[in-house]
C-alpha cells in the first residue's frame, strides 16, 4: 500500500466507507512492521485534515451480567435518535478464533441490522486488562468514519478491566443483582473510576433484587471521595433492564447530562487529554515489549531471566535492567 493507497484510504474512512474503517482498524492491529508503517502514516493524513471528537463510551461488568444485551438496546435508541454508532466489542482471543463476539453478535441482532451502525471485534492480544493492544486506536479511527458514539465493550472480568477508563470519555460498571454478600467483592478501584453503576435485570423476580442491590451500591459509592471535576450526584448507581428501552433511555439520559456538564466545565477534554498521556506511556511500554520478543536473542534471554526470577530468586527489577540495557546498547546476548 503506496502513500497514495494510504491517502485514499484516509479520504474514504473520512466520508463514513465502512469498509475502509475496517481496512484501517485490521492495519492498525497488525503486527508487522511494514504495516504499522502505514498505520502511522494514516494518522498523520486524518490529524493534518483535523480530528473529530465523538463520544466514548466504556462498558465492563462480569460475564453473564447483560452488557451486549444493553448495548444493543442502547445502540438502538441512539440510532432511533439519528446518530451513527460504532461498538468495539473486545474479542479474548483474536478475531480469527471467533471467542465471545459470535454471541455479541447474536445478542446485538437488533442493532447489527442498522446502517448506522458498526459492529466490530477488537482482539485482547496480550492485554490483559480487558481491552486490546491496539483498542484506543480503533476508537480513534471511528471517531474519524464519523460515528457519533463509540462503545467500547470490555472481555467481561468487570473487576479488573479498567484500562478502558483511559479510553472511554464515560465508564459505566454494569453488575447482576444479588444477596447481599457480593459487594463485598467487588474491588475499590472499579468503583472510584465508574461513572454510574447499573443494575442489570431489574424485571420480573429480579426486580425486587436489583432495586435492593441499588441501595446498596448507592450507599456504597456515597462513602467514596468525591472526584475532583465531577458534579455532586456523580457516581451514582441505577437499575435498568435491557429488555425495556425505557429504563435504558432513563439511564442514557443521566449519561446525556453528565456530558454536557463536563463539556461546559471543560472537564471531557480534560479528561481525554490526560487520558491520551496514560496511553502514550501503556504504548511505550508495549512497544519496548514488542522489540525484545521481536528480537530472538532478547526473547531467549527474556525466557531465561523469567525463569530465573521464578525459581531462584532473581531480583525483577535486575532482570529488566539487563533487558533494557542490551536493548539500548543492541549488544549481542548470548543464549
Amino acid at each position: 500500500m503506496r502513500h497514495t493507497a494510504i491517502h485514499n484510504l484516509a479520504s474514504r474512512l473520512r466520508k463514513g466507507d465502512r469498509s475502509a474503517l475496517s481496512k484501517a482498524i485490521t492495519l492498525v492491529e497488525s503486527e508487522h512492521d511494514d504495516h504499522q508503517d502505514k498505520s502511522e502514516t494514516l494518522f498523520r493524513h486524518l490529524a493534518a485534515t483535523g480530528l473529530r471528537h465523538s463520544v466514548r463510551i466504556g462498558i465492563t461488568g462480569a460475564t453473564g451480567v447483560g452488557k451486549s444485551t444493553f448495548i444493543n438496546t442502547l445502540g438502538t435508541i441512539l440510532i432511533g435518535h439519528g446518530h451513527r454508532v460504532a461498538v468495539l466489542a473486545v474479542d479474548p482471543t483474536s478475531t480469527l478464533a471467533g471467542g465471545s463476539i459470535l454471541g455479541d453478535k447474536t445478542r446485538m441482532s437488533e442493532l447489527t441490522r442498522h446502517e448506522a451502525c458498526y459492529i466490530r471485534p477488537s482482539p485482547s492480544g496480550r492485554n490483559t486488562d480487558g481491552v486490546g493492544d491496539r483498542t484506543g486506536e480503533a476508537a480513534l479511527l471511528c471517531e474519524q468514519a464519523c460515528y457519533d458514539f463509540v462503545i467500547i465493550e470490555t472481555t467481561g472480568t468487570g473487576q479488573t478491566n479498567v484500562l478502558v477508563s483511559e479510553i472511554a470519555d464515560i465508564f459505566l460498571l454494569l453488575v447482576a443483582p444479588h444477596g447481599g454478600d457480593e459487594l463485598q467483592g467487588i474491588k475499590r478501584g472499579v468503583m472510584e473510576l465508574a461513572d454510574f453503576v447499573l443494575v442489570t435485570k431489574n424485571d420480573g423476580e429480579h426486580a425486587a433484587t436489583a432495586g435492593r442491590t441499588c441501595a446498596e451500591y448507592a450507599s456504597a459509592l456515597r462513602l467514596l471521595r468525591h472526584r475532583r471535576g465531577d458534579p455532586d450526584q456523580v457516581p451514582n448507581a441505577m437499575t435498568v433492564s435491557s429488555l425495556c428501552a425505557d429504563t435504558v433511555m432513563s439511564c442514557w439520559q443521566s449519561v446525556e447530562e453528565l456530558i454536557a456538564w463536563r463539556r461546559d466545565h471543560g472537564t471531557l477534554l480534560e479528561r481525554r487529554q490526560r487520558n491520551s498521556a496514560k496511553r502514550l506511556e501503556s504504548e511505550i511500554r508495549l512497544q519496548i515489549l514488542n522489540r525484545i520478543r521481536n528480537d530472538a536473542a532478547l526473547a531467549t534471554r527474556l525466557e531465561d531471566l523469567a525463569h530465573e526470577v521464578a525459581r531462584s530468586g532473581t531480583s525483577p527489577m535486575a532482570a529488566a535492567r539487563e533487558i533494557l540495557d542490551a536493548l539500548s546498547s543492541c549488544r549481542d546476548i548470548q543464549p
